[in-house]
């Protein structure tokens, strides 16, 4: 395959008038290679063709006669030859056109797609700062208990230390109860606290040589009455087998253990104790979980005699 052979003074007069030399040829060969005019009309009829600046490529064994005589360029030829370079340049302009529409819409589209990502980026950034900020309040406020808690309870140890009364008092959070809700008014009665503190007293007094079985039996009513506060619709916790060996050894043997829990509102029912849970008073639970806190904290408990 070679690039046909065309008249070269036809091609020379194409070039001239502006036409490229592949469309030039193009025209020639296809158009018989005999005139400006025919090779002109060829290229209005094939303006459009997607491979007209193609060089042509035909078999080495065809050739076509080429002549050095001269062809004259008329005016007609010259306006033909001037629109097809005017509907050369539009459509070169409208391509640019068109492939500047399509760069400004890639354009648009990063554009948008950079914008979402900022977006994203900002509103992750705004969750993580509102997550800290709820985290470091919560934390403020779990300080601000603790201190309040803290005064409340140095504020009952004073008074019970000085042998005051403790009716108003007993809405503290106690720590032996582990609860950080707040407490409604105390329906019981300052006797209900001092009897409980008197039985915590006289079990001590009864087993004066047995300071680590006491102890763990102020531990287990601790779990007890503590499970009660925290849980009042729990059954489970509401109802203890007095033939448990558990409970047998650790309170039930001692004197005073079972009396405690029945101050605290358990109520002997067949061989269970149990807590009825129309009568739970949390208030109540939970002075006695303080009373049985400082029973453990304080080592002189139950052996001097505090004045009511």
């Amino acid at each position: 395959m070679a690039v046909p052979k065309v008249n070269e003074k036809l091609l020379e007069d194409l070039e001239e008038m502006g036409f490229p030399q592949a469309r030039a040829i193009r025209a020639l060969y296809y158009s018989g290679n005999t005139s400006l005019e025919d090779a002109i009309n060829w290229m209005i009829d094939h303006w459009n063709d997607n491979d007209i600046d193609e060089m042509p490529l035909v078999d080495v064994d065809i050739d076509i006669e080429t002549s050095s005589e001269a062809f004259p360029i008329t005016d007609e030829m010259r306006i033909k030859a001037q629109k097809l370079r005017e509907q050369e340049r539009k459509r070169r302009q409208e391509e640019e056109k068109r492939q500047e529409r399509e760069r400004e819409k890639e354009r648009i589209q990063a554009g948008k797609k950079l914008l979402e990502a900022k977006r994203i980026a900002e509103e992750n950034e705004r969750n993580r700062n509102l997550a800290l900020r709820k985290a470091e309040k919560e934390e403020e406020k779990r300080a601000r208990e603790k201190v309040l808690q803290k005064l409340e309870q140095d504020k009952l140890n004073r008074r019970h230390k000085q042998g005051l009364p403790l009716e108003g008092l007993a809405t503290v959070r106690s720590s032996a109860i582990g609860t950080q809700e707040k407490k409604p008014k105390p329906a019981y009665t300052t006797a209900q606290v001092e009897h409980l503190r008197e039985c915590l007293r006289n079990l001590k007094r009864n087993h004066p040589s047995e300071h680590a079985r006491v102890r763990r039996a102020f531990e287990t009513l601790l779990v007890y009455v503590g499970n009660v506060a925290k849980n009042p619709q729990e059954e489970k916790y509401r109802k203890i087998r007095l033939s448990n060996p558990l409970f047998q050894d650790r309170v039930g043997s001692l004197n005073g253990g079972v009396e405690f829990l029945e101050l605290c509102g358990f109520e002997r029912m067949g061989d269970f104790l149990c807590l009825p849970h129309e009568k739970v008073d949390t208030s109540l639970l939970n002075s006695a979980g303080f009373l049985l806190h400082s029973a453990m904290a304080n080592p002189f408990f139950g052996v001097l005699s505090i004045p009511n």
